[in-house]
């Protein structure tokens, strides 16, 4: 199916736009990994409980004695509970068991010191990949809305495509290198924070969404581009050949015109009679001016 120029900058701009959302929404949210914590249960207290271990089970037991020993009867995994957790590029975010909602901590702080740098290069390329994403937007926006020259359309689609493709190489290595990050803070991080199981969430889904959204309006744009130049010399093909076609049409039209018109000079300015003495014909020129041009009409005949 055929598509206008316009059609196909507003499906790349429109894609642009999608993967713009779906990276800011992931680069400001807290939920590319989630999992659950295996933490030892807290005591017991008035403001906790539940998911708690209660030391005074007995009547008989006497808390107001300081050397009183507690004895607790939970035994294996009863003795923890599994606490949710979420995490993103800048905070990771735990459920607070002994009270209501959650305790976040700097991610960065969490990473072992040997990735941090890594984890930086990610938060940089995230940015980067964020920032040519708008300004490639910016340029599909110009050449659809203010660009009514082809050339200048043309110029805007190379390099909102060069824009376009560079932020998904950024967004792309981003994404792998705090994937890579994570995966270490799992195995080496703090023994308080370290997962007993987890998964990759919503936001790391939209983060690749981006990517692809992004790499899908590159090639939009690019083939755009290509079908525009195609389309152009397509056009400007045809144009030479139909002048080139005018032109041989006049020339020919010119030559039977200046044909026509010696044949009627060189008719005009020779008359053929016959002499009654000898019995040949004379020619008698007219015009005195065109005697070059009797020889090739009377031939050996001339007398």
């Amino acid at each position: 199916m055929k598509t206008s120029r316009k059609c196909r900058a507003l499906l790349a701009a429109s894609l642009n736009l999608v993967a713009l959302l779906f990276s800011t929404t992931a680069f400001i949210t807290t939920y590319w990994c989630e999992g659950t914590q295996k933490v030892p249960k807290p005591n017991c207290s008035k403001e906790t409980r539940f998911n708690c271990i209660n030391l005074n089970r007995t009547s008989t037991m006497n808390t107001s004695k300081p050397d009183q020993v507690h004895y607790s009867w939970d035994t294996g995994d009863d003795r923890f509970v599994f606490r949710y957790f979420h995490t993103g590029i800048w905070y990771s975010c735990e459920e607070n068991i002994s009270g209501v909602g959650e305790k976040c901590r700097n991610f960065i702080d969490l990473a072992p010191a040997s990735e941090r740098s890594v984890l930086w290069l990610s938060v940089i390329s995230e940015v980067l990949y964020i920032v040519l994403l708008v300004v490639g937007f910016s340029l599909m926006c110009l050449e659809l809305f203010h660009s009514s020259n082809v050339i200048d359309g043309l110029k805007l689609n190379a390099f909102a495509a060069v824009f376009t493709v560079l932020s998904g190489l950024l967004g792309m290595v981003a994404h792998v290198m705090y994937t890579q990050v994570f995966q270490v803070t799992v195995s080496l991080g703090p023994e308080d924070w370290r997962p007993h199981s987890w998964d990759y969430g919503w936001s790391f889904c939209l983060a690749w969404g981006s990517f692809t959204c992004c790499m899908a309006a590159s090639v939009t744009t690019l083939n755009s581009y290509t079908k525009t130049v195609i389309e152009f010399r397509h056009k400007r093909k045809l144009f030479e050949q139909s002048l080139r076609e005018e032109q041989m049409f006049i020339d020919r039209e010119a030559i039977n015109y200046f044909r026509e018109r010696s044949i009627q000079s060189i008719s005009s300015s020779v008359e053929v009679f016959a002499d009654p003495a000898t019995g040949t014909t004379k020619s008698l020129v007219t015009d005195p001016l065109d005697l070059s041009e009797i020889p090739e009409v009377l031939g050996e005949d001339q007398c």
